[in-house]
């Protein structure tokens, strides 16, 4: 009998407990005044270009210039357009011809018009000493609303002068860094 008269006194304290104790309100409104603010890296272009690519054995004539384009319809997305506040482009070039090169980004949009660009020249390497040019081009304000109008991007590799002879390769590896808030 003493038993059941101690849970019922047990019982009827965490009752008491439970019904009596504080509860903080909780302001949901406050939910909207969340910010999210992710970084995405992503691989934009990779490369590898044999000196032999600029000379063509055929016709035995200089290929001065070798040009691709790729689509990059994320760039252009609404959704990325809205949320994006800042975009670094990273390019790591490694040069082992014995000729100076340019390397051209050209951003463009649905009709092919330029909505940005981006040089990078890349010093004469060698076989045995390939020369590594490092470059980051940042776009923010309106840089980054020119950018963001592109759906695809256009690389254009420049030699000044090339035979049959040249040894070595010419390497591209780039990565585009997105900072977004949503």
């Amino acid at each position: 009998m003493k038993t059941s008269s101690v849970f019922t006194s047990i019982g009827v304290f965490l009752l008491i407990v439970f019904f009596s104790a504080c509860v903080k309100d909780t302001d949901f409104e406050k939910a909207n005044n969340i910010v999210l603010t992710p970084i995405v890296e992503l691989d934009l272009l990779y490369f590898d270009l044999p000196a032999i690519t600029f000379f063509d054995t055929a016709m035995s004539i200089p290929v001065l210039t070798v040009r691709d384009t790729t689509d990059l319809p994320f760039l252009n997305d609404a959704e990325i357009r809205n949320n994006l506040k800042r975009a670094v482009f990273s390019f790591k070039v490694g040069n082992s011809i014995q000729r100076e090169f340019q390397v051209d980004f050209e951003f463009l949009d649905d009709q092919n018009q330029v909505t940005s660009t981006i040089q990078i020249p890349v010093a004469q390497g060698t076989v045995s000493n390939p020369v590594i040019t490092e470059y980051t081009e940042n776009f923010e304000g309106q840089e980054l609303i020119n950018l963001t109008g592109a759906g695809k991007v256009a690389v254009s590799v420049t030699i000044a002068s090339s035979n049959a002879n040249l040894d070595g390769s010419i390497k591209l590896q780039s990565k585009t860094t997105y900072y977004l808030e949503l």
